[in-house]
């Protein structure tokens, strides 16, 4: 009986520990009052009573002293009461501190609006550019906190806009918010109450044996990645210590002195892998010049290819029926099983036929306008459907001779432009839409029509938000802007929106992401040829934002900004007739086939069902006949035999 009450005092210490954790203060007094006059015992919450309303009080100041605009106390509480472990290796803590240096130096500017406080900002300015030299140097390599480095800079802040977030209404509670977040959990001197802790049930068990498993394969592929550089890196010191050696070598024959052939032997022992040097010391006849360098060559010369098999030939028209009409499992299938075969296909002959079959044989039907057709099942209300579709015009638009004959289509652009703004922001829909028009924007024609459709206008709204999209979407969204900048009409339009595509362009520049800075470089140079751009940089203080970025330890990127800021103030400004806008294309004939095109497959085939290639060969087998030659894409009718390939 006594092990009963115990584990009943327990369990309502637990209820009472965890609602005063989370200070339900009024619920902790109506169960206090409950519990005695029902006779129940209670255990003891842990932690320290004195101590929990020393940390409240020292919150209620710190915010306090936050909304004041008090820095000289917010501080003195701040370097006092928040761990010094905390301030200097918690990642969120220094940059909390930083917004919050910035807070403070900007608050004589927020509470007089209409009248500055140009001594009491000064001052507090100056505090802040000795914290930027300091503490917050830490951080000048941090993309997120470059741009306000240059903050002291600037006259007016107000009406700058690379800072026109800070004096927004929804910045300081946004900021407060995080603070208080902060100090909730910085500050609290109590564990976490027990009933937050989750049990040991089945389930977690599960879950805590599959990240085992997560973990143990990490570590296998750190150790594999981490034993491929170790070589990597003693291949390269290698190559370093013998490339000084024979420029010594070099050196010494201009002198007139004699290189012995054991000498020659052991470079090009050295040059060699581990595998080879045995053979090669026993075979190579080093009395005979050219030998060891032509072993080097043949040692690095691409293999040969060998005879590739061509893929069985399809009967297109029951394809195409079956695609557009038959039920949408197999619709999946086939949509899926015609990627494969392009995907998977070995580069060269074998990708050209699948191609060439494809399009001699009109798969997407872009002659035919009367009837429904393949791109419309981009419009499908099934979304496994609309994703396979997007999948498979994006690995035609990876080939050039696939993106020629999309370019035929006369309503691909609005469906995939439809299509890019109706779906889910991170939509794996969404993603191959948006590939599909980068690859697209190689050709000027539907570069044209892009520029016509607004689809620079879009673009810019979607960017000016980047921290909303993932990595793959931000890259190809910033080459695309940058494809569509590069033509006149395309700079006329930006000229159209010039200070909302130059905040956006500037602010991109200080992202993390580094893999965009080349496609916001190259839209930036591009866009400021145009005069009326020019003066809206010049007002924005562009230049100067230029150079805050031109600090950093990266000559490349230097380089491009220096380029950029000559272009800002050259003078040498677009005018005349659209000479650029010919009809002439300027495609790169690249292949740009990615593996992601078959990552994270949502439609999987049930068991024993056919699919891929065995349901191509098996449901579909057509008859081959020779195709010799280019294909007519430029005629606007469909080829007079339609056969097979």
């Amino acid at each position: 009986m006594g092990d009963v009450l115990a584990t009943e005092a327990d369990l309502l210490g637990m209820i009472k520990e965890y609602l005063t954790f989370e200070e339900f203060e009024e619920t902790v007094q109506v169960f206090d009052k409950e519990c005695k006059r029902k006779g129940k015992l209670v255990s003891k919450p842990r932690g320290n009573a004195l101590r929990d309303s020393k940390t409240r009080v020292i919150q209620k100041d710190l915010l306090s002293s936050f909304d004041d605009g008090d820095h000289k106390v917010f501080f003195e509480l701040w370097t006092e009461n928040i761990p010094s472990e905390v301030k200097h290796t918690d990642t969120e803590a220094q940059s909390l501190e930083f917004y919050l240096h910035i807070h403070f130096s900007i608050y004589p500017l927020r509470r007089h609006p209409n009248r500055r406080d140009q001594a009491e900002f000064e001052e507090r300015i100056s505090l802040f550019k000795q914290y930027l030299e300091t503490r917050g140097a830490a951080l000048s390599q941090t993309t997120e906190f470059l741009p306000y480095y240059a903050l002291p800079f600037v006259p007016n802040p107000t009406v700058h806009p690379s800072f026109k977030d800070l004096f927004q209404d929804s910045w300081i509670p946004q900021l407060k918010s995080k603070l208080e977040k902060f100090l909730l959990q910085s500050l609290k001197s109590s564990k976490t109450p027990r009933l937050s802790t989750k049990g040991n049930g089945p389930n977690n068990a599960c879950a805590v044996q599959q990240l085992q498993l997560q973990l143990a394969e990490s570590d296998r592929r750190i150790t594999s990645y981490v034993r491929k550089f170790n070589k990597t890196q003693a291949d390269y010191r290698n190559l370093i210590g013998i490339t000084a050696e024979l420029v010594d070598t070099l050196e010494a024959t201009v002198s007139g002195k004699m290189i012995s052939l054991e000498y020659l032997q052991s470079v090009y022992v050295r040059l060699f892998s581990s595998q080879m040097r045995q053979r090669m010391v026993q075979s190579t006849d080093f009395t005979r010049p050219g030998t060891a360098s032509s072993m080097l060559r043949a040692s690095i010369a691409p293999q040969r290819p060998k005879d590739v098999p061509m893929l069985p030939s399809l009967d297109y028209e029951k394809l195409k029926k079956d695609l557009v009409e038959g039920p949408l499992r197999l619709r999946c299938l086939l949509l899926q099983a015609l990627r494969w075969r392009l995907t998977r296909s070995l580069p060269g002959e074998q990708r050209d036929t699948v191609l060439q079959g494809f399009i001699s044989n009109d798969l997407l039907k872009c002659y035919n306008t009367n009837q429904k057709t393949v791109l419309d099942m981009m419009r499908s209300n099934n979304e496994v459907v609309r994703q396979y579709t997007a999948r498979l015009i994006n690995a035609f638009a990876s080939l050039a001779e696939g993106r020629a004959y999309l370019s035929q289509i006369p309503k691909l652009l609005k469906v995939l432009t439809e299509a890019l703004k109706t779906e889910d922001k991170e939509s794996l829909t969404r993603k191959n839409v948006l590939v599909a028009l980068q690859k697209l924007s190689l050709r000027r024609s539907q570069q044209t029509a892009m520029i016509d459709d607004g689809l620079i206008g879009w673009l810019v709204d979607e960017l000016q938000d980047p921290d909303c999209l993932s990595d793959y979407t931000l890259e190809y969204s910033t080459a695309l802007l940058m494809n569509l900048c590069l033509r006149t009409k395309g700079k006329r339009k930006c000229a159209e929106i010039a200070k909302h595509v130059l905040k956006v362009l500037t602010d991109l520049l200080g992202h993390e992401n580094h893999e965009i800075r080349p496609y916001v470089n190259g839209a930036l140079y591009s866009i400021l040829s145009v005069a009326s751009v020019q003066q809206e940089a010049r007002e924005m203080s562009v230049e100067e934002i230029l150079r805050c970025y031109n600090k950093e330890e990266n000559p490349d990127l230097n380089r491009q900004i220096e380029f950029i800021i000559k272009q800002l103030n050259s003078g040498l400004l677009y005018k005349g007739p659209e000479s650029d806008d010919e009809e002439d294309e300027d495609d790169n004939d690249e292949d740009l086939m990615e593996i992601d095109l078959d990552k994270e497959e949502v439609f999987q085939p049930q068991q024993r069902e056919l699919s891929g290639e065995s349901l191509l060969t098996t449901e579909y087998l057509g008859v081959r006949r020779q195709w010799r030659g280019k294909l007519p894409f430029n005629r606007k009718k469909p080829p007079e035999d339609p056969g097979s390939v």
